[in-house]
């Protein structure tokens, strides 16, 4: 089954490559021999898909970068506080819905859309970590134009690091919610994850593949099984969302380049370097990374606070918004710069 062949790459940082590879192959083949008439169908697929509502929380704003429009979710008063969702299909800034919402009443909430992915440009261009670093520094540089309270989820998390440990006069603060990065990756793709890449991007195999691998069905089983450790909590809605998201233009190229490990970044040395008080927080569910990478982290960075949220998954910040708004609010509160 495409779904289960892909999304075990999700795990990728706790398996060997070659292993991961496989199983993505096998998807790319399921994929294209599993859509009847492929191009019709992911003719037909792309002619369906509707625009992503506007958001009903915060206020919608835009920042031009390198002449790319990159959306972003602003509301509250006070210190700033940067959000970053996780990679994955459909994902955006609407995971942080639950705590920004709360999170609002004390900080003024930043709350991006990353390139390529919910209501920002996707361009027809190769994503990889470096992008996203950039991207992330000239926000901060640029938008949020003071120290901050930088917080990102998954994979965006070792791009957090990067800049926080580069540019530490733009990141006050730094939570981390079940990062990657901290083993496993590799700097730059090889040449079997460069053709992995390749025919994820081919106009009808690739396609097909990215379409059934973001089918209703497939999403659904992804967001009750990967994302939320309550399954009764993905409704109609929530599933919607998800769909359309992952349907945008553009979309399948930036979910390609992340199942390919083009996204990785190695954070080993930034890490080393890292000065800003640092916060984890982790499902005690987690499948990717598990609970048990923590002890890399703090093992690394041993001045870390942990906090494990004992009903969660990869996502407490999603399932349990208010708690985790308010740990993160207690951890904030013992610094008065």
């Amino acid at each position: 089954m495409l779904f289960c062949a892909i999304m075990e790459t999700e795990g990728f940082t706790c398996e060997g490559s070659s292993s991961r590879r496989r199983r993505l192959v096998k998807g790319l083949l399921l994929g294209s021999a599993a859509v009847g008439l492929p191009a019709l169908a992911n003719a037909l697929i792309a002619r369906r898909s509707e625009k992503l509502g506007y958001p009903a929380w915060g206020r919608q704003e835009r920042f031009s970068w390198q002449e790319r429009e990159i959306s972003f979710q602003c509301f509250g008063l006070g210190a700033p506080l940067v959000l970053l969702h996780s990679f994955g299909p459909g994902h955006d800034s609407e995971e942080w819905k639950p705590a920004s919402e709360l999170l609002a009443r004390s900080f003024r909430v930043y709350a991006p859309d990353l390139l390529g992915w919910g209501r920002s440009d996707k361009p027809a261009i190769t994503y990889d970590g470096a992008l996203y670093i950039q991207l992330l520094e000239d926000f901060l540089r640029r938008v949020v134009a003071e120290r901050c309270v930088l917080v990102a989820a998954g994979l965006p998390a070792t791009y957090a690091v990067q800049v926080a440990a580069d540019h530490p006069e733009l990141v006050r603060h730094l939570g981390l919610v079940v990062p990657l990065g901290i083993q496993g990756h590799r700097d730059e793709p090889d040449m079997k994850d460069a053709w992995i890449h390749r025919l994820l991007r081919f106009p009808i195999v690739g396609r097909s593949s990215l379409n059934l691998f973001t089918s209703r069905p497939a999403l659904g089983q992804y967001l009750r099984n990967e994302v939320f450790q309550s399954p009764e909590k993905v409704d109609a809605s929530r599933l919607d969302h998800y769909y359309r998201s992952s349907h945008q233009p553009g979309a399948h190229a930036p979910l390609a380049a992340y199942l390919s490990g083009y996204l990785n970044h190695s954070i080993a040395e930034a890490v080393s370097r890292l000065k800003t008080p640092l916060w984890l927080a982790w499902g005690r569910h987690a499948k990717n990374p598990p609970i048990e990478s923590a002890d890399l982290w703090l093992h690394h960075v041993p001045s870390a606070e942990l906090d494990v949220f004992e009903d969660c998954g990869n996502y407490p910040h999603l399932e349990a918004g208010p708690r985790f708004s308010q740990h993160l609010e207690f951890f904030l509160s013992r610094f008065t710069d």
